[in-house]
């Protein structure tokens, strides 16, 4: 009796572990491959992330670690699957849920961010749901960790290594197809059949960003920071005013799909509205940087001459003022309009992006790379 016992223990265990390990492996697999979607996303999330804590140099290296710690995610899901090298995956997983805890239970109590990019932007999590699954994967993993000894794959050479570099060839290949392409999905507020103006409202029970007046004073050669509410007891003529700023105490939530969208003409006046607003079909190009100019410049002239024999306006988006002017100032068939950069990276991953239009719907969506693809839409085109 005692040894049944004992043996139906053991089976209980293990049936427990590979429903641990499941549980665990496809969690991991599914935020890799969300996040390998659109890896461009995730590395703007690290930016955020870096300029809240002022290291702003490593701005430069946030796409590579976007790549690998997509393709880690993906692989070391796979490998607790199959059992394969749990002793050093139990430990990579073990580091890396332990730094997943810190983003977000920094990104929940400072306030500073309004969502991690856990699972990039086809499901938004807020910080605090994040940190609360953060915490169940770290229970998990750490049950893992304690039995890691015991946990082997069934599988034999050299089919988990087949597999493990089948996933690495295929996540870097989908970071490398959306980087170029466009993601497979996409979630963004400025994808194919959303409405711009209707995504720049704020919806019904919206809660604002909440924010604090902080002023900033000099009091014998030292700097003093208080809010309105905490003023010091001894405060008096012997205060020097510095500066008054607002803080960030809490990202409110629900708010507007896009924010900071306005397009100006090269004059310094606001057309968002009389862009938006037309009723017409239109193209659009969306450039961030004129770097790769070469590559899709004759593309671009192309249809700007085919548009022109259409009669369909012909706008470039970019944020790089004297870089436009130079190439299409004196093109009467382009017309300019300024946009902060960050929209642009948000609108369009890649640069370039050719936006189709009809008044403010996004009609289509292409890479510069799919100029076959953006002739042929945008030859269904009316002209006015």
């Amino acid at each position: 009796n005692i040894t049944c016992t004992v043996l139906s223990l053991i089976k209980k265990k293990s049936k427990s572990l590979i429903v641990t390990r499941w549980v665990v492996g496809i969690l991991f697999i599914f935020s890799g491959l969300v996040k390998a979607n659109d890896p461009s996303g995730l590395s703007y999330k690290m930016q955020e992330f870096f300029e809240a804590w002022g290291w702003d140099g490593l701005n430069n290296y946030t796409l590579a670690l976007s790549v690998i710690m997509n393709t880690f995610e993906v692989l070391a899901g796979v490998a607790v699957i199959i059992g394969w090298r749990m002793r050093l995956f139990s430990w990579l997983l073990l580091l890396l849920i332990l730094f997943f805890c810190f983003l977000t239970a920094y990104a929940y109590l400072s306030g500073k961010i309004r969502t991690c990019g856990c699972f990039g932007d086809c499901l938004p999590l807020t910080p605090l749901t994040s940190f609360i699954k953060d915490v169940f994967l770290l229970i998990l993993i750490l049950v893992l960790f304690a039995n890691r000894k015991h946990i082997h794959t069934n599988l034999s050479s050299p089919v988990p290594q087949v597999l493990l570099m089948a996933s690495l060839i295929g996540t870097v290949y989908m970071q490398y197809y959306a980087l170029r392409h466009l993601p497979f999905r996409d979630c963004l507020p400025y994808k194919k059949g959303n409405n711009i103006l209707d995504q720049m409202k704020v919806p019904a029970g919206a809660v604002p960003d909440s924010f604090a007046v902080t002023f900033k004073y000099k009091k014998a050669g030292k700097e003093v920071e208080f809010d309105a509410n905490h003023f010091p007891a001894d405060f008096d003529s012997t205060y020097e005013f510095a500066d008054r700023f607002q803080k960030l105490v809490k990202a409110g939530s629900g708010g507007p799909a896009i924010v900071d969208f306005s397009l100006q003409s090269l004059e310094g006046n606001d057309t968002t509205s009389a862009v938006l607003e037309q009723q017409n079909d239109y193209v659009t190009l969306w450039v961030n940087d004129f770097s790769g100019y070469a590559d899709w410049k004759d593309g671009f002239d192309k249809l700007v001459a085919s548009m022109g024999a259409k009669n369909i306006p012909v706008f470039l988006i970019t944020s790089v003022k004297e870089k436009a002017i130079e190439h299409y100032g004196s093109n009467k068939q382009v017309c300019i309009l300024l946009c902060d950069g960050t929209v642009i990276k948000t609108a369009a991953r890649v640069t370039p992006t050719y936006i189709l239009m009809h008044g403010a719907d996004v009609k289509d969506k292409f890479s510069f790379l799919d100029i076959d693809k953006v002739n042929a839409a945008a030859g269904a085109l009316s002209g006015k």
